[in-house]
């Protein structure tokens, strides 16, 4: 049962099928796999209790299939809500909160078999790429956990990288998905915004900037969780039709082309050995047949910070807005939400037009970008996994950081326009931690980025064994 735990989410779903495994047995391994490995690491919060989950499996065993996720132990990111289990987002506003009912993405992953376990780690509503928060504490990296996971899929993420779950879901806003991928050596995909859309209730116009998406430990899981997770909603705009990524996913990549964008121009600074590693691993897109071009910074940095630090605190008040309003539960936020929420109402109406022109502008550029490569490359992050009981980087290679995000500023090129980016390992740093790289393509064209993955995949990217 280890070996199977340490295969891929389709693999450990065909043993299902065909009755290699019960999902009883899966549910066994699964939670004495997180009981060895969790403690280390803290990935897995809010665990359900033993016996109502190989209840769960048992039930499972007799019932018939529903799809592909059948049986398969799930658990999901603390910033969604799961029927009968808390969703305290980190807060201790919100902690001892138990939803009522599933989120989309979750109805969804349960339509299709999943048998939820518990929630996985994220920061204090999500805000910031270091995984730790006043309700679970931290989450540390899989390949040392005295360091950040990223965040706020640090969880997610971590939980792959132990094997402690096979496939997971995650969000998006400023590299959620990717930094965290990147630094435990899994994939991570924030896709085209509009392909896995929320309800349609509250503002569905103004705030197009996070999206959800699939988290695994190669592309063809990836692959699988999206169909699960994407497709229409009435009465929600600007979503994307359904398409099956899996059946498509083995492509020729001879003779496509990418554009290897670096620390942009000069404008990211990046931390000793963080290009050098991702430089080493373009590489690899030799043997699988790609045109690697290095290409100067295509649009001002600074407009895009400038358009990106107004658009996601315009979100951020709109979101925390009502938590911020009450007295009793401001003095609970922790200070960069308090922040953003600040920053976003002091904006005036010509400051949001100028974001969102610069956007548009920004858009259009890329699309004549796509018009030559397949694919923009960054790294996933500026830094390496950074000590845990720092809260954010203050500055990269004497760079000082004016935000508590801004080290983050190589994810935004994607996350401004709603582009599809998906986080690939690119190897470890001499310290032995890892650093991921961005495929970023063309919005709509989410196939595409799991063909090359699943190229890339297959030449092998580096493994290291956990120590724990």
């Amino acid at each position: 049962m280890d070996d199977l735990l340490d295969k891929s989410a389709l693999a450990q779903a065909a043993a299902l099928e065909s009755r290699a495994v019960s999902a009883e047995e899966l549910m066994q391994a699964t939670l004495a796999r997180i009981a060895k490995r969790n403690p280390a690491v803290n990935a897995i919060v809010s665990l359900r209790d033993e016996d109502a989950l190989l209840a769960e499996a048992r039930a499972a065993d007799k019932a018939p299939r529903t799809g592909w996720m059948h049986g398969l132990p799930m658990a999901v990111k603390d910033l969604a809500n799961v029927a009968g289990l808390p969703t305290s987002m980190g807060s201790p506003i919100m902690a001892g909160q138990v939803a009522r009912k599933d989120d989309l993405l979750v109805t969804r992953m349960r339509a299709a078999g999943a048998v939820f376990i518990g929630k996985t780690n994220t920061p204090e509503f999500g805000l910031g790429s270091h995984t730790f928060n006043p309700v679970h504490g931290a989450t540390g990296n899989a390949y040392d956990p005295t360091r950040s996971a990223g965040g706020s899929s640090g969880g997610a993420a971590v939980a792959l990288a132990c094997n402690m779950v096979a496939v997971a879901d995650g969000s998006d806003m400023m590299g959620s998905l990717r930094n965290p991928a990147g630094w435990n050596n899994v994939y991570g995909f924030r896709p085209s915004w509009g392909r896995v859309p929320d309800e349609a209730q509250g503002d569905t116009f103004l705030h197009p900037l996070a999206t959800n998406g699939p988290m695994a430990r190669n592309p063809r899981d990836l692959a699988a969780l999206l169909e699960v997770q994407s497709g229409p909603v009435a009465g929600r705009p600007f979503t994307l039709p359904k398409e099956p990524y899996l059946s498509r996913i083995d492509a020729d990549m001879r003779g496509r082309r990418v554009a290897w964008l670096g620390d942009w121009g000069g404008a990211y600074p990046m931390e000793a050995g963080v290009l050098e590693t991702c430089e080493a691993a373009l590489e690899r897109f030799d043997a699988m047949g790609v045109t690697v071009e290095a290409i100067p910074a295509p649009f001002d940095a600074r407009k895009l910070w400038k358009s990106w630090l107004d658009l996601r605190a315009f979100a951020n008040a709109n979101r925390l807005g009502p938590l911020y309003g009450n007295p009793v539960w401001r003095k609970q936020l922790k200070a960069t939400a308090i922040w953003e929420i600040e920053t976003g109402h002091s904006l005036t109406l010509d400051a949001v037009q100028a974001a969102s022109l610069a956007r548009s502008e920004w858009y259009a550029r890329a699309a004549e970008l796509f018009d030559r490569f397949d694919a923009l490359i960054l790294p996933t992050a500026q830094v390496w996994p950074f000590p845990l009981e720092v809260e954010y980087p203050t500055e990269i290679a004497g760079h000082p950081m004016e935000t508590y995000h801004r080290w983050m500023e190589v994810v935004i090129p994607a996350s401004l326009i709603g582009l599809p980016a998906l986080a690939v390992p690119a190897g470890f740093g001499t310290a032995g931690l890892p650093m991921g790289l961005q495929l970023i393509g063309r919005h709509g064209n989410d196939l595409a980025l799991l063909q090359l993955a699943e190229a890339w995949h297959q030449t092998k990217p580096q493994e290291r064994a956990l120590t724990y």
